[in-house]
């Protein structure tokens, strides 16, 4: 494992980090023992840094991680999330009232007396040009309560727009080889300024995997299905905004990532990671099988530069103009 500074602090993250969204809940039925056990390995591996929220299951995927890492709490840093548990558009919930609530009720579930990344959950752009939520995050960093703090951002034009507060110390985004527009003006922005860079969704809600068919069906409780059309939250947080069966497409036309990297998985991973821009990618899992294949992009090959550019062309003249979401 490779670890890497998250921007100006000094948190040092695995390269390969987790997302806990899965196994919290809307991606279809988890069985918690063996999400203990999937967790139990990452952390074998050196991973040492996940990324979970209040609403991943109510609070269930932080129950969790206060499970798996009792007693590693100096070791394993965390990050989590506030906002969304409301009216996401209410200027109340980010009062300092409500956001120390959201925090102190975060703490309690991880069983901690600090968080390492405290992030917003995707507000509307209207709060972030207020700003004020940023002096309330300012005031429980000067009390302990979190270590630093971030943004997870739906557009580019939030991310740029969030740079502006010199105590946003991460931006977490959707970026794959679906969504590549923030590697453009934000990231280099970001690593001008000192801010890390966690990539969630990087396997496009698992279209980059190469497993879908175009008559996959998903569970009820799985945002893969009740989001398809952004019918419950951001579209982009769903398949990176594109509509499935074109997405199952696309998947298709890029199987040959695959070729002496293992699977289309840790090739897509790998494209990521090889971002210089790029502080940790944090794949979502289930089961142990799926963080053990995760991991597996450590051993998979770099692209070479005719790759990229066979890549970075199939983006733009393929991809681009089916994205939804915001991008």
């Amino acid at each position: 494992m490779q670890y890497r500074q998250l921007g100006s602090t000094e948190l040092s993250v695995s390269e390969v980090s987790f997302g806990t969204w899965a196994i919290g809940g809307a991606w279809g039925k988890v069985d918690d023992n063996e999400s203990l056990r999937a967790l139990a390995r990452a952390m074998d591996a050196g991973v040492n840094f996940f990324d979970t929220a209040d609403v991943y299951g109510d609070g269930h995927s932080e129950r969790l991680l206060a499970k798996a890492t009792k007693g590693k709490e100096d070791r394993i840093h965390i990050a989590t999330k506030f906002c969304r548990a409301g009216n996401i558009h209410d200027p109340a919930i980010y009062t300092e009232a409500s956001v120390r609530a959201y925090c102190e009720q975060s703490l309690k579930r991880l069983e901690r007396e600090r968080i390492d990344l405290y992030q917003i959950h995707c507000p509307p752009i209207e709060i972030l040009r207020d700003g004020s939520v940023f002096a309330v995050l300012d005031k429980l960093q000067r009390e302990g309560k979190i270590r630093h703090y971030g943004v997870s951002v739906e557009t580019v034009e939030e991310g740029l727009l969030c740079l502006e507060s010199p105590g946003v110390k991460a931006l977490q985004v959707i970026y794959n080889l679906f969504r590549q527009k923030p590697q453009r003006q934000l990231f280099p922005k970001a690593k001008e300024q000192g801010v890390g860079i966690l990539v969630r969704l990087p396997l496009a809600s698992g279209l980059l995997t190469g497993k879908f068919k175009v008559d996959s069906v998903f569970e009820e409780g799985d945002h893969r299905n009740f989001n398809q059309n952004g019918d419950s939250f951001n579209v982009g947080e769903t398949f990176a905004g594109l509509p499935f069966k074109k997405g199952v497409a696309l998947s298709r036309e890029l199987a040959w990532i695959a070729e002496g990297r293992g699977n289309m998985t840790r090739a897509a991973l790998r494209w990521i990671l090889d971002n210089p821009n790029i502080t940790c990618v944090i794949p979502g899992f289930k089961n142990v099988a799926q963080v053990e294949d995760n991991l597996g992009v450590l051993e998979a090959p770099s692209f070479s530069a005719a790759e990229l550019e066979r890549l970075q062309s199939f983006y733009e003249q393929e991809v681009h103009a089916h994205i939804r979401g915001g991008y």
